[in-house]
């Protein structure tokens, strides 16, 4: 009989053990284990063990030939018994195993291996779990792999269960005293490549492992995984050489199911709703936004005539066009993609209608392929033809009668909105009918915003092309200048009434205590108190990310307020935006062409001035929606259902209103606060997420963890000039505008703004913001209030740094770094 068997016939556990088995496997399938060969137990049956007497069978045949072709040693001489690293049974740490053991020890070791087979420890193992009798082991001897580190992976979380995860355990040296429990290991958890939990992540801090070498050793544990057809339980060491893997064996403990293929494809995309949503948003905001947004587009498709019941099979995709990934809002770009291909011409021209969506990275061909109709062709063309024109002529239509769905959706607002409930006063009952209004009365009706900013898009991009094709690059600017320079734009209004009361304050000394918040002193002066009550009349519901329920408005904390007045008191009155007013028969000798471009021109200004004013009456009803919301909050925590008011933000709209009429599903909504504050304080606390995120399969709340990206060296780039001029100063990097100042002189760096940045745009010399466009609200501030504006420079928080010089060029749109801090302060609270 041949008592050793080579690596490459170790295949037969019958005859080798499982674990020589195993690793036969792993060589035949190129995963170079250390070389190995295998003892069969049938070697050692001549030795005298417990008592009883077998035929001395002296040296074993072949083993010194084995071994010379492993090399010197030293090697590692383990156990494979039949019944051993089974799918059932492991038997890990019944037999023994020995290490760095020399040349000249292999033999008596290798028979100690085998005779721990018939070792008490194993008996009672076989007894309790697999009921064998006891039986001497195969011995693996294997050369020795001199490891730096080592350590044990498992392809799936042994205890919870989870496939999407493997676990690693590593420790300096050898395994042996990790695998004995002697030592402590430093710990990896390495989640699967799904685009919702990627990266390895370590539960110390490392010492003995890099982030690279444990996606390594997880990828391995998944190619074992693979191979066997299981999830695995490998050992693995890492030497000078690069990462061995020792052993594998299945995991028996309970593992969930293997899900079924799911290759779905969602794609989250923020690059234009992060103005409107920024940061961590609460649930009761985000559930009232998927719940506006699915209502009113579900107005806008049928205004371009798709029918009622091609919406209603679409049901779904209007109640999904939102999604929340780790507390941010991202838009669904399928679901926007799937609502897209609804409308008429989608099928002509596929490619403008995707422009549409206006994001920066185009849609893959996996999604446009699939979704929609194919490009039509034949009769199918002229009947979409018939659709375009239905639908233009009706976009026409509304276009003529747009004055008067602007008055009738005025009057509704007002209606809505002047309501003679006094919210301080009433009951859950009717402040749910309270809010049922705002939605019957406005948000199935909300025509007017809608039709604008549909003919608002078309006249933008349209009059910007002409002016282009007409007058090249000065037609660019021309049409910059005319556009968001407009003084009847409700965006630069307050600008403009904080500019005055700062004057105001400046007149009568009252600067120093504004600047303290104390909004008593406004008292020193009847015509300053007058207009700051005015202001706060109209614009008492704009604040700080003004579209999420739970900010703070002026009417709640005006201190933002005083602090801007106080420092617009020291801002240039005569310094003004530069006249937008250009001179027509210069640029257009040509009458014809003249007519034509001031016709289109003030068409077009005229929507985006509508744009903005409707814009702001959709703040006002977001405001009052807070208001209801919050006094439903006052009931709840009166009836002792939630603890404090402000709570109802951590619930859905409906969980509120069914708590008030009667379908809710928990009466304990305490529990559900507290679960979602401990969500999003952990989300508050991990760095935004990507600006685009591709899932596949369930995209069910995912949680991100990238790591922020490593700051560019570049020194000057360049993106949107949006307001002329040029100015070099100070970098003052502020995120958060409610406890950030800004010095006057300084240059303002922001990821986005929103009308609450009245109090640092008062001072500012330039403005730079990562997010935006020509018609957003810094640009439109930065024009009335003459000051270089650039927008859309993505990263320019991380790329500059707070406290450096850098120089803003408004009409180029070029930023310059001049690396060097000319002044590093503190962030002053307010």
């Amino acid at each position: 009989m041949t008592f050793i068997v080579p690596q490459q016939d170790a295949t037969d556990a019958q005859q080798v053990g499982g674990k020589a088995a195993a690793l036969g496997r792993l060589a035949q399938a190129g995963f170079a284990p250390p070389e190995f060969f295998v003892i069969r137990a049938e070697a050692f049956d001549g030795e005298t063990f417990g008592g009883e007497t077998f035929k001395k069978g002296g040296a074993v045949p072949g083993l010194a030939t084995a071994l010379a072709r492993l090399g010197d040693g030293p090697f590692a001489v383990r156990s494979s018994a039949r019944a051993e690293d089974g799918a059932e049974h492991s038997h890990a740490g019944q037999f023994d195993s020995f290490l760095n053991v020399p040349a000249a020890e292999v033999e008596a070791t290798a028979r100690r291996v085998w005779q721990s087979g018939f070792s008490e420890t194993v008996a009672t193992y076989r007894a309790r779990w697999s009921g064998g009798q006891a039986e001497g082991p195969a011995v693996v001897v294997q050369r020795m792999v001199d490891a730096r580190v080592a350590g044990v992976a498992f392809s799936a979380d042994p205890v919870t269960g989870r496939r999407d995860r493997v676990v690693i355990s590593a420790i300096a040296g050898l395994a042996d005293r990790l695998v004995s429990g002697e030592a402590d290991g430093e710990d990896w958890t390495v989640a699967a490549d799904t685009g919702t939990d990627t990266g390895a992540v370590c539960a110390t801090r490392p010492v003995v492992l890099t982030e690279a070498q444990a996606q390594e050793i997880a990828d391995l544990a998944r190619r074992a995984e693979a191979l066997f057809g299981s999830p695995q339980d490998i050992e693995w060491a890492l030497d000078d050489a690069g990462l061995h893997i020792l052993q594998s064996r299945p995991i028996t403990t309970a593992i969930r199911a293997a899900p079924n293929p799911d290759d779905a494809l969602t794609i989250f995309d923020n690059s234009n709703i992060i103005e409107s949503y920024p940061g961590v948003v609460s649930p009761l905001t985000y559930s009232f936004a998927v719940h506006v947004y699915g209502r009113v587009y579900r107005v806008f498709v049928a205004m371009l005539g798709v029918p009622q019941d091609r919406i209603a099979a679409h049901s779904a995709v209007f109640d999904n066009m939102l999604g929340r990934v780790d507390g941010r809002v991202y838009y669904n770009l399928v679901n926007w993609y799937r609502a897209l291909s609804l409308l008429p011409g989608f099928s002509l021209n596929r490619a403008y209608m995707e422009t549409m969506m206006g994001v920066d990275t185009p849609m893959p061909a996996e999604v446009t392929d699939r979704i929609g109709p194919p490009s039509a062709t034949g009769r199918a063309r002229l009947s979409e033809y018939g659709r375009l024109v239905r639908a233009g002529a009706g976009l026409l239509w509304q276009a003529l009668v747009l004055p008067r769905t602007r008055r009738r959706f005025y009057d509704r607002l007002n209606a809505a909105l002047d309501s003679d409930l006094d919210l301080d006063r009433a009951g859950p009952t009717a402040l749910a009918a309270e809010y049922r209004k705002i939605e019957s009365t406005l948000l199935d009706r909300w025509d007017a915003p809608l039709v604008n900013d549909f003919l608002c898009m078309i006249a933008f991009g349209a009059s910007r092309n002409l002016m282009q094709k007409w007058l090249g690059q000065d037609g660019i600017a021309l049409h910059n200048d005319v556009m968001i320079g407009q003084g009847d734009i409700v965006s630069a209004e307050p600008a403009r009434r904080i500019l005055a009361m700062g004057q105001m304050a400046k007149a009568a000394g009252l600067e120093a205590r504004l600047a303290a918040g104390d909004r008593a002193a406004l008292a020193a002066d009847p015509r300053l108190q007058h207009e700051f009550d005015a202001y706060i009349a109209r614009f008492g519901d704009r604040c700080t990310e003004e579209l999420k329920l739970e900010s703070l408005t002026l009417r709640d904390d005006p201190s933002s307020l005083l602090a801007a007045i106080a420092a617009s008191a020291g801002r240039d009155m005569d310094k003004a935006p530069p006249d937008s007013a250009p001179d027509w028969a210069a640029l257009f000798p040509n009458p014809l062409k003249r007519a034509a471009a001031r016709a289109l021109i003030g068409w077009a200004k005229a929507r985006v001035r509508d744009r903005e004013n409707l814009r702001f009456e959709r703040t006002r009803v977001f405001g009052h929606a807070r208001r209801v919301f919050l006094a439903l909050g006052r009931e709840f925590a009166a009836r002792g259902l939630i603890d404090a008011p402000r709570d109802v933000f951590h619930l859905t709209t409906l969980e509120v209103l069914g708590a008030v009429e009667g379908f809710g599903l928990s009466p304990d909504l305490r529990s559900l606060i507290a679960l979602r504050k401990a969500e999003d304080s952990g989300a508050s606390q991990r760095p935004d997420p990507p600006e685009r995120i591709e899932l596949r399969g369930p995209a069910i709340s995912p949680v991100w963890n990238d790591s922020p990206a490593a700051r560019d060296g570049a020194t000057r780039r360049t993106a949107t000039g949006c307001s002329a001029g040029r100015v070099s100063g100070v970098a003052r990097v502020i995120r958060d505008p409610r406890t950030q100042s800004l010095a006057p002189g300084e240059i303002l760096v922001a990821r986005h703004t929103d009308p609450g940045w009245i109090a640092v745009f008062s001072n500012a010399a330039a403005i730079v913001v990562e997010r935006g466009s020509l018609l957003s609200h810094s640009a439109i501030v930065a024009r009335e209030l003459g000051i270089p504006c650039v927008v859309g420079l993505r990263g320019a928080t991380g790329w500059i740094e707070d406290g450096e010089s850098i120089t803003v060029d408004g009409a180029t749109g070029e930023v310059e770094r001049h690396g060097s801090t000319r002044r590093d302060r503190s962030q002053g609270e307010l």
